[in-house]
C-alpha cells in the first residue's frame, strides 16, 4: 500500500481546516471535509482517480448544503462593517463640532466617533445629528432635520 497519497489527503484537509478558521462564509470546510473522506480511500488503497471522484462527490454536495444554510442564516442581514455601519443612523453630539475641519466627537449607540459637520457649520454639545457617510477615520455628518447641500 502507497501511503504518499494518504499522507497528500491529510495534508490538504489539515490545510484547508486551518485556512477555514482564519476566513468567513464556511468555503473551505467541505473541502476539507473531502479530502479527509479521500484519505480515508487511499488508506484502504483505492487507486488515485477513485480518491479524486470521491474528494469530487463528497466536497461539492456539502458545499451546497452549506451555502443554502450560509444565504438562510444571512438574508436580509446587514452585513456593513466598521464605520459603514452606522451611516444614516442618529448621534447625539458629545463635544461641539467646530469649523475649518476642527473635529468634535458624537456618540452612536455605546460608540464614540470623531466627526465633523457637513458644510463645517458649528454643531453644540447635545444636538442630534445624522450620519452621512464615513471620511478616513472620521464620520461626516448633519443635524438632525437639516437638508443636504444642493437637495
Amino acid at each position: 500500500m502507497e501511503l504518499g497519497w494518504f499522507w497528500f489527503w491529510i495534508a490538504l484537509a489539515v490545510i484547508l481546516l486551518v485556512g477555514e478558521i482564519f476566513t468567513v462564509g464556511f468555503f473551505l470546510l467541505p473541502f476539507s471535509i473531502g479530502a479527509a473522506v479521500a484519505a480515508t480511500c487511499a488508506w484502504f488503497g483505492f487507486g488515485v482517480l477513485a480518491q479524486w471522484a470521491v474528494f469530487i462527490v463528497v466536497s461539492v454536495p456539502i458545499l451546497l448544503v452549506v451555502k443554502r444554510f450560509a444565504d438562510r442564516m444571512t438574508k436580509g442581514a446587514d452585513l456593513r462593517v466598521a464605520g459603514d455601519r452606522v451611516v444614516g443612523s442618529v448621534g447625539l453630539v458629545v463635544e461641539t463640532l467646530r469649523p475649518h475641519g476642527v473635529s468634535g466627537r458624537i456618540r452612536v449607540g455605546r460608540e464614540e466617533w470623531r466627526a465633523e459637520a457637513e458644510g463645517g457649520a458649528e454643531v453644540p454639545q447635545g444636538s442630534e445629528v445624522e450620519v452621512l457617510r464615513v471620511e478616513g477615520t472620521h464620520l461626516i455628518v448633519r443635524p438632525r432635520g437639516a437638508s443636504s447641500p444642493g437637495r
